[in-house]
């Protein structure tokens, strides 16, 4: 019963990896993560497919071997958060939202920044 759930997460997941290869902003190593995670639990075929992909597959080693988060990722990630507070501060979010929101996302950008390369 599990196992046609895991597959269809590890699916799912892969997709969404792969439309964060073409779209900025998306991300794509954590889903991929998630997808070799579900396919682990699921299917030795699929998760093999997945960790030996020539594009995805290193993603995936650099993690678990480093925790590693490209150059890009991390351009793009700490842009899309500086984005969001640019946004909700011209929506007129109000400024006891906007500074807890700015304090969480610093910390996640200060995190993730931190990670190697």
């Amino acid at each position: 019963m599990r196992r046609p759930l895991y597959i269809g997460i590890g699916l799912a997941a892969t997709a969404l990896g792969i439309v964060g290869l073409f779209v900025p902003l998306m991300p794509t190593t954590v889903f991929l993560l998630v997808a070799a995670w579900a396919f682990a639990r699921s299917s030795p075929r699929l998760e093999a497919w997945l960790r030996g992909h020539p594009q995805l597959g290193p993603l995936i080693a650099d993690w678990e071997a480093r925790g590693a988060i490209p150059v890009k990722a991390k351009v793009l990630a700490v842009a899309g958060m500086s984005l969001s507070m640019v946004l909700m501060w011209r929506l007129g979010v109000s400024a006891p939202w906007l500074i807890g929101t700015g304090a969480v996302l610093a910390l996640i950008a200060a995190w993730i920044v931190s990670r190697p390369s």
